[in-house]
């Protein structure tokens, strides 16, 4: 992704508002995915696949660095995300199983 070299603070913001646009669209289809693996799943013990969210975490915390920004951030900004689609997963799990 290039950034573009802004002149002014409200073509700044400008550009901020359309990459949290993106942002929001990225996490929405990431919760849809979320959703769809539910169907895959036998228990909710598997839904919470403590291993898995190990594992996103490290490897987001790893992009964080090589692209020099906070881990601690990402760290934080993923566990509160996964927090949620974790239930939301959970939700999907009872309905699709009929629970």
């Amino acid at each position: 992704m290039s950034i573009k070299q802004c002149n002014t603070l409200e073509e700044a913001r400008i550009e901020i508002d359309k990459v949290d646009k993106e942002i929001v669209k990225l996490i929405a289809a990431r919760n849809d995915y979320i959703k769809q693996i539910a169907h895959f799943k036998t228990s909710i013990d598997e839904v919470k696949a403590e291993e898995r969210i190990d594992d996103v975490i490290s490897k987001v915390r790893e992009q964080a660095i090589e692209l020099d920004l906070s881990p601690n951030l990402i760290n934080d900004l993923y566990i509160r995300m996964i927090d949620g689609m974790v239930e939301s997963e959970i939700a999907e799990f009872r309905n699709a199983k009929g629970l």
